[in-house]
Order: C-alpha cells, then structure tokens, then sequence
C-alpha cells in the first residue's frame, strides 16, 4: 500500500471511544444518507422546491415559488425559535452563538433584546425546534425564507412573534407548523420518493465499493438493516441499484442477515411497535405478529431494538450501528441499548477542506492569542495601567469571521470561533466513530483497534511537559505525594489508640498502589484483560 493510501486511512476515521474491529458481532445500518447518499444540493433542492409548493397549493404567496435553495445558508444542528421566528445557532449550553432573523443577522445588542442572556432554554421544546438532520436543510433554509418574506414585504406588517395581512395574524408557530406538515406531507404522500426513484443519477450516488465492503462483512459478521423507509421504497430505490453496482448482481436481500422497515426511530431504540413480516411480492404487511426465530430473507416491519437483539442472538456492545442521524440512530441507540456507534457526517468532507486549505487564519488566531497575553507579561494585580486592546480584539474578530464565512453563512457545523455548536458536542458525546463515509472501511482489517486519541484539557494542551513549580502557597493540593505526610505521627497514634481500646487492630490503614492495571480507559479493556488473567494463570500453572 502506497503512502496515500496509508495517509488516506490515517486521516479519514476520527475516534472518540475506542473501539476493537474484532469484538462486533454484527454490524447494522440505516438506509437513507448512509447506504443510499443523496446527491448534494440537487437532493436537498429537490425536497425545497416540492415543500414550496405544497405550501403554494394550501394557500401560502404564489411569489414564494421565486425562492431557489441555496446551499451556503443553512447547516445541520441550528434551532428554530417558533416564538421570535429566528435561527439559532447554540452550543451545548444553550448559549446563542449565531441568531438570524430571516436573511438579517442579528448583533449582539439585537440579540439581547429578545434573549437576555444570549440564552435558550433547550428543554423548552414546545418553543425550540432542533433541526439535526440533513433531511431538515431545505426546511432550515424555507424558515429563513419565509420569515424573510414576510417581515420585508410591503403587504404584510411585520410583528414580533408573526405578521399581519389586514385583520389576518399568522404565527411563527403556526408558519411553523405549517412548514413541518408540508415537509411530512412531500416525504409520506407527495413525489419526492417517486421523482428521486425516476432520476437516479442525478440524485443518488452510486459507489461500486458498497456491495464489495457489505459481502466482505457478511462473510465474518452479522449484518442487518434498520430504515424509517417502507419496503416499497426501500426495494424500488437506492438500495436495489446501489447493491447492483458492482458484479456479479444478486438480490440486494442476501446481502442483509435481517432487514427492518417501518423502523419507527427513534422509538424503535425504546417501547418499539410490533413486529410485522412483510409480504415481498405485494409489499403488504402479513397479519399478526411475527414470533419466528430469523429466518434469512425475510423482511420485518416495525420492532425495536430489543427484539432485533434477541433475532441476532447478540448484546449491545456486539453491534456497530453506522447512521446519519445523531438523534435517531446515534444517541438513543447509544443511550437506550449500548450499541457502538458510527455516525456518518457528509459534510465532514468540506469542513476538513477549509480546515487544511485555510489553516493560515487558524495559525493568525493563535498568533493574536499570543500577543494578547504579551500585553500583560509585566502587570500584575497592583497595575493601574490597562493596555489598548481594541485593535487586537477587532482583529481577532475579523479573522474568526473570516474562518467562519469558509464553511458558509452559518459558519462551522462544528464550531463558531473557538466555541463548539451542540452538534459537536453531541458527536464527541455518542459517537464512537465518524467520518464522511463509511465506506472506507474496506481498506481496514476486521481485527482493527481504533484508538481514541488523549483529549486534552486547556491546561494540558497550553503547559508544556516541563517541571511548572507550583507554590504550596498558591495551592494546599499542590502534591496527593504521600512523601508529604509524616507517617510517623500516624504510626504513634495508630499504637496509642490500638493500646488503649482493643487488642484488634486494623487491617488496613491506608489502601496499596495498585501494582497490576486496574484502570480500564477504553471501552473495550474489560474483555482483554480478562484474557491477559487466563494467561497469566496458565503459564504460573506451566512453571509449577
């Protein structure tokens, strides 16, 4: 293998947990932008432009069909305020990081006025809507498009949680609302499914490497399917051109041991909904609840989670369940079950694109970090002088919002300056791997350790690994040595006290160094560790 590819693979896994190839048992996946990837912006243009007309036709301005989708505006992970019609950008806190009203992005003053704080609740999900998934692109954009509208419209007059046309008043709640029932509307009953199945090449990628990675797993793991998608669609679409891409052809079935449509995610990951089999030939569900042991071939409707454990004869740490969706598939089947988790991010591809190409901003906001800690070298708290740092923290925010604007109008899906955005945070948190792709799986071998790399904390990643003399002064817990404490003074009053009360004395006084390793960091040590004892006890038993 040539140093590319080796650099290839290097660079294109990230790993929060650790995770041992060799211990999953089986491997699952969900279908849509993760085995089917749909052409971006044409997908998400296409799903725009039928939800603006469902809306056209249930009465919404005819002028509404002017708008095209563009894709620089929004990202995944924003949240839209159904009180004040905003799009917010938050981190894991619910601190505000981008607020837009519209197309008009709001300052920080503006932004005071209608949060306080800068602040959100984000349990209050009555009022906030989180828009994690990539399905939600279109519809983040509409928002913004239809609050721009009708706040910027001559017709209409603009107030603060809607707008009025005479004695009509419209919501943003209710626009909202709206706009929600129309995406459902286009997913479940209008043509988006039908004009995505008539126009393949231009809306579905097509990768001769998935049926090649999906028969080599087949051959030493389980592998399963879960979809929110019905078998109509499922068997019609992506799947069935996708898995006929390579050669030789075969059903797309055989390459699953177990196949669930009608998945209802994330409730699938909890209570679930009873099991179905499904007729392949008419695509109808068979009456009655399926209680047969797997059968390969077969295709189930519904389900949980639980049950598809107990169909696989398998545990939760056993499964790598690869998706797209953080919530759906990636936290509650973290949460819930256990399983590992791979969280397929598209977009990963362009952020590491300015991360690299744009470095030069990243290494100037590290510069300016510096020279602002320059300015106060020499003062400490008895200074009355205060540097000028105005042209600094100007600067420092051109630049930020120079890296910004790279990855679009709403900045990193990641990140907005030096602060991380609610999806990161929920990716480091559920997420054992991600990557833009899974298909790169191919190129490890299936007894593969990815290791998570040390994250380090600010004051492990900004102190170099010298001595740092620490003043006990400054800290009581400057040392836990044990050389600081005079044991002789418990010594004397460990012998006075077991003189005077009992002839028993204590077992232990203080607990012993562990000498073996007892500290598991990774999520796969237990097992190892358990091997490494059953060596060790037989070659004793072969020295005896």
């Amino acid at each position: 293998m040539d140093q590319h590819q080796v650099n290839y693979k290097k660079n294109n896994f990230f790993v929060n947990r650790s995770l041992a190839m060799e211990k999953i048992k089986c491997f699952g996946f969900d279908m849509d932008y993760t085995l089917a990837v749909y052409k971006s912006p044409e997908y998400e243009s296409l799903g725009f432009d039928l939800t603006v007309e469902r809306l056209v036709s249930i009465g919404y301005p005819q002028e509404l069909l002017n708008f095209v989708y563009d894709p620089a505006f929004p990202t995944r992970g924003l949240v839209f305020d159904t009180m004040y019609g905003n799009l917010l950008k938050v981190d894991a806190y619910g601190n505000i990081l981008v607020c837009a009203h519209g197309f008009n992005f709001l300052r920080g003053p503006e932004i005071r006025e209608l949060y306080p704080n800068k602040f959100i609740q984000r349990g209050d999900t009555e009022r906030f809507y989180i828009l994690n998934t990539l399905f939600n692109l279109p519809e983040t954009y509409l928002f913004a498009c239809l609050v721009d509208f009708f706040t910027s419209c001559s017709r209409y007059t603009s107030c603060e949680t809607g707008f009025k046309d005479g004695d009509l008043f419209m919501s943003f709640k209710s626009m909202f609302q709206d706009v929600r029932d129309a995406v459902d509307w286009v997913h479940f009953k209008g043509s988006l499914k039908e004009k995505t199945v008539e126009n393949m090449e231009k809306y579905v990628v097509k990768d001769a490497k998935l049926p090649l990675l999906l028969s080599r797993m087949n051959e030493v793991d389980k592998v399963f399917l879960v979809t929110n998608s019905d078998y109509k669609y499922t068997d019609t679409e992506s799947i069935i051109s996708l898995l006929q891409a390579g050669t030789p052809h075969r059903p797309w079935q055989s390459y699953f041991d177990l196949i669930v449509v009608d998945a209802r995610k994330p409730v699938f990951f909890g209570e679930g909904t009873v099991l179905r089999q499904v007729d392949t030939t008419t695509g109808k569900l068979k009456i009655g609840t399926y209680t047969g042991p797997l059968q390969h071939g077969i295709v189930y409707s519904g389900g949980s989670s639980d049950i598809v454990c107990d169909l696989l004869g398998a545990k939760g740490k056993d499964i790598l369940y690869i998706g797209d969706h953080i919530f759906g598939d990636i936290l509650k089947s973290k949460k819930r079950q256990g399983w590992r988790t791979f969280l397929v991010i598209p977009e990963l591809a362009q952020e590491l694109h300015v991360w690299t190409d744009k470095s030069m901003l990243f290494e100037e906001l590290q510069s300016l970090d510096i020279f602002l800690a320059e300015l106060y070298k020499h003062l400490d708290s008895s200074s009355n002088e205060r540097p000028d740092i105005s042209t600094l923290q100007r600067r420092i925010k051109k630049v930020t919002h120079d890296m910004d604007m790279c990855y679009g109008m709403m900045g990193s899906l990641f990140r907005s300056g030096s602060r991380q955005t609610l999806f990161a945070s929920q990716v480091m948190r559920y997420a054992d791997l991600y990557a833009a792709s899974f298909i790169n799986l191919l190129y490890y071998p299936f007894s593969y350790l990815f290791r998570a790399a040390h994250v380090l904390m600010p004051h492990e990643s900004t102190v170099e690994h010298t001595h740092v003399d620490i003043n006990d002064k400054e800290s009581p817990m400057a040392t836990r040595n044990r050389r600081s404490i005079d044991f002789r003074d418990h010594e004397c009053k460990r012998h006075q006290l077991t003189r005077s009360i009992s002839e028993i004395n204590p077992p232990h006084l203080f607990p012993l160094t562990p000498q073996e390793i007892t500290h598991c960091h990774d999520e796969d040590d237990d097992e190892e560790e358990e091997e490494e004892e059953e060596e060790e006890e037989e070659e004793e038993e072969e020295e005896e």
